[in-house]
């Protein structure tokens, strides 16, 4: 051990009132090959226990489906309609589509339904469908919950409210 090195402990010690001082422990030698030997097992033990982690594992999809539906949500909750936005609006949109962006380059596809036509052979949940007399056909009228699909596979099914068109007593429709 150096002059310098037990002066810095000498005075790191003496920072310290006496009755919190530590003294320097005292080793045997047969006490230091003892630690040697056990470094030494250590060291070599460490790579073949370690787990080395997967470089490509495949992401945790129902996370991933989590975080696209809150961003998809929070833009819906910006962009509220017949609203003008304000400067911290459109600069947390920025973000927000950013990110968005980011998610679409790495394979995750958000789809909204409204607006579109609806059939029973689409891969969507229908929470509720509403008598609309101003529709021709089956149409979605709002997006609970969107699709998502991750390098194009299904990964989350989008929950929708359809609107039909409105009955007549005799079960053909108005608009026909």
């Amino acid at each position: 051990m150096s002059r310098l090195t037990r002066l810095r402990e000498d005075v790191r010690q003496r920072r310290h009132h006496s009755a919190f001082r530590i003294p320097a422990p005292v080793w045997t030698e047969q006490q230091c090959r003892q630690i040697e030997e056990l470094l030494a097992q250590a060291q070599a033990a460490t790579p073949a226990e370690t787990p080395v982690p997967a470089v490509n594992a495949a992401p945790d999809e129902s996370a991933l489906a989590t975080a696209a539906t809150n961003l998809w949500r929070a833009e819906r909750k910006l962009t509220a309609p017949g609203e003008r936005p304000t400067a911290r609006d459109r600069q947390a949109a920025r973000y927000l589509r950013t990110c968005a962006e980011a998610l679409a380059d790495a394979g995750l596809v958000v789809q909204d339904h409204d607006g579109d036509a609806f059939n029973s052979g689409r891969a969507l949940e229908v929470l509720v469908y509403q008598e609309n007399p101003g529709l021709t056909g089956e149409t979605v009228l709002e997006t609970v919950r969107p699709s998502i699909y991750l390098h194009g596979r299904l990964v989350q099914m989008g929950q929708v409210i359809v609107g039909t068109p409105s009955q007549s007593p005799d079960g053909r429709n108005d608009n026909a």
